[in-house]
């Protein structure tokens, strides 16, 4: 009898323990996730581009998403751009790889490079090609929460496919942090 309440006074020790020791464990998530990065960043914009080839000027939308799969190392965008120049149009889709650099609490800088997917239409003629891209990418946060902010993200693109075609633009917008 006497071994039977050991035992359940042991479960009860162990029980406040554990129910002490979750408290303590929530209170530090909940902490943490103040200072949580994202789970995504939306970048929303424009994309300005020069081919150095021809010097014809283009402009049009750029839309991205952009994860950290390793925090402080990687981070992967992947984005769609559609720009439209004199008689030309083209849909470009890239996945760059990332390092970031934290420069402060409200800005950040990134350089990357990745491939990208190149459907173009220029007098008529229809073109799917592969390309590489590099970019230096600059957020600004306004506040050290990282909800919303802006970018600038200079790039130069090598088009792998007839012609060889390089061009160097700057794209800028809104970036829309997801939780």
């Amino acid at each position: 009898m006497i071994y039977g309440h050991r035992v359940n006074a042991t479960k009860s020790v162990v029980w406040i323990a554990s129910f002490l020791c979750s408290g303590n464990a929530l209170a530090q998530s909940v902490d943490q996730s103040v200072d949580k990065e994202p789970a995504a960043v939306v970048e929303l914009g424009g994309a300005p581009g020069w081919n150095l080839k021809d010097g014809v000027l283009s402009f049009g939308p750029t839309v991205a998403i952009e994860v950290t799969p390793i925090e402080d190392w990687l981070e992967l965008e992947m984005g769609l751009t559609a720009t439209f120049g004199h008689h030309s149009t083209e849909w470009s889709t890239d996945l760059l790889f990332k390092k970031p650099w934290t420069i402060s609490e409200k800005v950040e800088f990134m350089f990357g490079f990745g491939p990208e997917w190149i459907h173009s239409r220029e007098y008529g003629i229809t073109t799917n090609s592969v390309g590489g891209e590099a970019v230096l990418d600059f957020m600004f946060w306004p506040s050290a929460k990282h909800r919303f902010g802006w970018y600038l993200e200079p790039n130069y693109d090598y088009n792998f496919g007839r012609g060889h075609e390089q061009s160097i633009g700057i794209s800028g917008g809104l970036l829309i942090a997801i939780p």
